[in-house]
């Protein structure tokens, strides 16, 4: 397989992109989150993208506007549609044999991709999800009580608390929050799942267990609709080996369905 970086046009904007080549006429379009840059968090992404076009898919990741290598002005996941539609239809141009694109984001790169109704696409992979609004302090109540649940039936956490390693700020901070009522599901999260109703087509949400954000996400989800899979003992980013192995898996999974 080959590795090509290139540029395309977004809203007068120069945006970078790196393509790895494959035969398959199923490709994977990888969107970043927050202000990552494509290559991903300790280059996860771009080894992710070798692994997947190694398998015979074609693998497309970009910078969006104001992040990285790209030129304009960084808006946030909640402004990336032109972003996302623009890295699309390159990918489409560049890889003429592909009649399916997936794509696939973590964190807020899953949130942009619901927002925008997942247009252009063929099918979703929503790792993760970023459902927590500005005006939010912190972590749900809920995922704080659950976490501290956990916690206490932890011996090595009890022993950690008793020989003083545990920060006492932080844990009156997080039983603050473990007390304090329920919070109704997000707007944004609504707004997410409207856009996600309206796309249509295959979809998946996957979880990381041992993720805040993931957690945050399953508490202001309201519907069953989406099958929802999980990683038990994943960090965020599924660094973890058998997190990364079963991300890979699931992602192929959905590329050859």
């Amino acid at each position: 397989m080959t590795r090509l970086s290139l540029t395309f046009e977004c809203q007068g904007a120069t945006l970078a992109g790196t393509l790895d080549t494959a035969p398959g006429k199923t490709g994977l379009l990888i969107v970043t989150g927050g202000n990552e840059v494509r290559a991903g968090a300790f280059s996860g992404q771009s080894k992710l993208a070798s692994a997947i076009s190694s398998a015979g898919f074609p693998v497309f990741r970009f910078d969006r506007r104001g992040i990285g290598d790209s030129d304009g002005e960084n808006r946030g996941f909640r402004k990336a549609e032109k972003d996302i539609l623009a890295a699309v239809e390159a990918f489409r141009a560049m890889c003429p044999q592909m009649d399916r694109v997936v794509a696939f984001g973590n964190c807020d790169a899953a949130s942009a991709l619901m927002l925008t109704n997942g247009r252009q696409c063929d099918a979703l992979i929503l790792a993760n999800p970023w459902t927590i609004e500005d005006s939010q302090d912190g972590i749900a109540p809920e995922v704080a009580r659950s976490r501290y649940a956990e916690k206490l039936k932890s011996p090595a956490e009890l022993l950690r608390l008793l020989s003083g390693k545990v920060s006492l700020r932080k844990l009156v901070a997080g039983l603050k929050q473990a007390v304090k009522p329920s919070t109704p599901p997000s707007s944004l999260a609504s707004e997410m799942r409207l856009g996600l109703d309206a796309f249509g087509k295959p979809a998946i949400i996957l979880l990381a267990g041992a993720d805040r954000t993931a957690q945050t996400f399953a508490a202001n989800w309201t519907t069953d609709t989406y099958e929802i899979r999980r990683c038990e003992k994943a960090g965020h980013a599924f660094v973890e080996p058998h997190a990364d192995e079963w991300l890979r898996a699931q992602i192929l999974q959905m590329l050859r369905a």
